[in-house]
């Protein structure tokens, strides 16, 4: 039996359903990350991508092409966003990522940009249903978890509003796809992100003003 056959093993089994090992140490790395981020540490990220190369074996073995393709960008964000927030601590002058909220043409961008891709991966999945027998819940869990990473690796307090909105659809999603542990972690995740929220906004307002990038608006 190779790992990812392992992965793939029942872990234990809850309310009828089969909770598989890949499922339940993919989705607790994953809120590992979530807390990792919330205290501003570096480490969120490479966390991040452990998380995504278990869950890819979690999404495959319940056929969401959508839940794998989404892994696999998150691990490529993950990567970039440990990259920004490197540059990021050095230059805050206290080791850890400036945070602040988006500007308005921020906010605009991130809201086109997930509408937008939003309605192509859905309509790729409608287009190719052996990709996700849920396409548009799933498309939307697949671009608002990309909006939410992008944010975060920008340092801005709307990626807790991104994952409120990512929390809404994929608990039940979660439940529907024979992924209970995921569905439970999603409802954990919703405690976590109303503390984030709540830490980083009252850090933007004791925190020194933080600019916008060079060329953004404010």
């Amino acid at each position: 039996m190779n790992v990812l056959d392992q992965l793939n093993t029942t872990a234990f089994t809850a309310f009828g359903q089969d909770v598989m090992w890949s499922d339940m140490t993919g989705n607790l790395a994953g809120l590992a990350a979530l807390a990792l981020g919330w205290r501003r540490s570096l480490l969120t990220w490479p966390v991040q991508l452990l998380s995504g190369v278990i869950l890819v074996a979690a999404y495959a073995s319940a056929q969401l092409g959508g839940g794998v393709g989404k892994q696999l960008l998150v691990i490529t964000v993950a990567v970039w966003g440990w990259r920004q927030w490197q540059l990021g601590r050095r230059q805050s002058g206290d080791g850890q990522i400036a945070i602040r909220f988006a500007t308005w043409p921020e906010r605009a961008v991130l809201a086109a940009g997930t509408a937008a891709g939003t309605l192509a991966v859905g309509a790729l999945f409608s287009a190719f249903p052996d990709l996700s027998w849920n396409p548009w819940p799933d498309a939307y869990i697949f671009v608002g978890t990309l909006a939410a990473m992008f944010a975060q690796a920008r340092g801005l307090v709307e990626f807790w509003f991104a994952w409120l909105l990512v929390d809404v659809v994929g608990v039940p999603l979660a439940f529907s796809s024979g992924l209970p542990f995921s569905g439970l972690v999603y409802v954990v995740y919703l405690g976590l992100v109303l503390w984030g929220l709540r830490d980083w906004w009252r850090h933007t307002r004791t925190a020194a003003p933080r600019p916008a990038p060079e060329g953004v608006p404010a």
